[in-house]
């Protein structure tokens, strides 16, 4: 199961440095996809060779002083619910607040990791101050800058000892597919639409967390996971801040899938939110469908269809790879076809090409058509193989790898995709001095 961490505490505590301290190292090398949107809260780090996802929750905060209150409450509760572990950072400046108290008062009632983490402290009187912490009533703390990034090393270490290893998966195990998109757009109705009358064929697996993480659907020559079904069932009142509730939501499903059905609502459009949560699905490397729901809704002329399409095309370029099925959760349209398609997305992100056979294919596509001359030196792509990886990469070996432009890349990915089938999987391609 992903390792989520939240940072939680009142604004101005030194939430988003210590996040912009964890994330930007390892940021450079998880983009390796031209153009990713990057989501400013929520980023990936790893410490001693472990990964763990972060999510700031104050980047969410908007308003007022007199506003925050009853936000934050909302905002830590929902960390509570969806992360595996939480840092609640205080300011050693002024010491604790009536604010901080009422964020430890929402902790202890917690079964997860808490880690208070006291801010600013930069010199041996600050250390001193500090103590004062122990008043929260919740034990231990730990001490850091975040500005200078003294101190996170004990933090994490101890974080890291906690962190639960996710259980390797046989490999011919089920597929698991997960129902993501903003609020409203309709995915407790295709989860239910689906479900409705064959609850008997559906088992909730014993011993996964409170709200059953998967449930096995098993119909009409279908068979896999569906991924946290009873998370999307709950209804979040509609005042909450709702980008940063469904980024919360999307997170644990994206992460825990393999393939995501991205549900948009196709009487509003693909909206900023639906594109964000895309993108986390894309970083993530997990199989995507788009899924335009409420279909039947729209007023239709032979245009419509191609139309729509060709909007979600131009605000999530330049990834071209997703599949676009028109569903109606209400009349029951394509349901069985969305589903076809994700298992077939779901082989498609399993898929190994022999070596021989990717060099067979690419190596004549590099003759015809090498990659630019670079100050008229000549690069020359000789050898490529598929790394073995969850996901599909490739590293593509050549004299002058540093001489490869992202146009070209983009070409490569293109050829990949014309001569060996990966609808909907996100692919990675690095080039190597051979």
């Amino acid at each position: 199961m992903g390792n989520i961490v939240a940072i939680v505490g009142r604004p101005n505590v030194g939430k988003s440095t210590l996040f912009n301290r964890l994330t930007q190292r390892r940021e450079a090398i998880v983009d390796s996809v031209a153009g990713v949107t990057r989501d400013r809260h929520y980023g990936k780090f790893d410490w001693n060779g472990k990964i763990f996802s972060v999510i700031d929750t104050g980047g969410y905060i908007t308003g007022s002083d007199d506003i925050f209150e009853e936000d934050i409450r909302k905002q830590v509760t929902l960390a509570i619910e969806e992360a595996s572990a939480i840092f609640f950072m205080v300011d050693v400046t002024s010491g604790i607040t009536d604010m901080d108290e009422d964020i430890a008062q929402l902790l202890r009632k917690t079964e997860k990791p808490v880690f208070v983490v006291v801010n600013k402290v930069d010199n041996s009187m600050r250390n001193l101050d500090a103590t004062e912490f122990y008043g929260l009533g919740m034990g231990e703390y730990y001490t850091l800058s975040s500005i200078n990034g003294s101190g996170t090393g004990e933090l994490l270490d101890d974080l890291a000892k906690i962190h639960t290893e996710e259980p390797e998966r046989e490999e011919e195990e089920l597929p698991r597919l997960a129902v993501i998109g903003r609020p409203n757009a309709g995915k407790s109705s295709f989860v239910n639409a689906l479900l409705g009358e064959e609850r008997n064929i559906v088992t909730d697996i014993a011993g996964t967390t409170r709200d059953s993480l998967e449930t096995r659907f098993n119909a009409f020559g279908f068979d896999f996971f569906l991924v946290d079904t009873a998370g999307i069932r709950k209804k979040g009142k509609v005042h909450e801040n709702l980008e940063f509730y469904s980024v919360m939501r999307a997170i644990r499903s994206i992460e825990y899938a393999d393939v995501c059905l991205l549900m948009v609502d196709a009487t509003r459009g693909f909206e900023a939110q639906d594109q964000a949560i895309f993108h986390l699905a894309e970083r993530n490397k997990k199989g995507v469908v788009i899924l335009v729901n409420k279909w039947d809704l729209v007023e239709k002329d032979n245009h419509s269809m191609k139309q729509f399409e060709a909007h979600i095309k131009e605000k999530i370029a330049p990834s071209k790879y997703p599949p676009i099925v028109f569903v109606s959760a209400l009349t029951k349209q394509r349901l069985l076809k969305s589903l076809e398609m994700a298992l077939e997305v779901a082989k498609n992100r399993a898929k190994r090409i022999s070596t021989s056979k990717l060099n067979d294919v690419m190596l004549p596509i590099f003759e015809g058509n090498p990659p630019p001359a670079y100050k008229g030196k000549y690069v020359k792509i000789k050898f490529c193989t598929q790394l073995p990886t969850r996901t599909p990469s490739f590293a593509f070996f050549a004299n002058l790898p540093q001489y490869i432009k992202d146009p070209y890349k983009r070409f490569v990915e293109n050829q990949l995709r014309q001569n060996f089938d990966f609808t909907g999987v996100p692919i990675q391609i690095y080039f190597r001095k051979k």
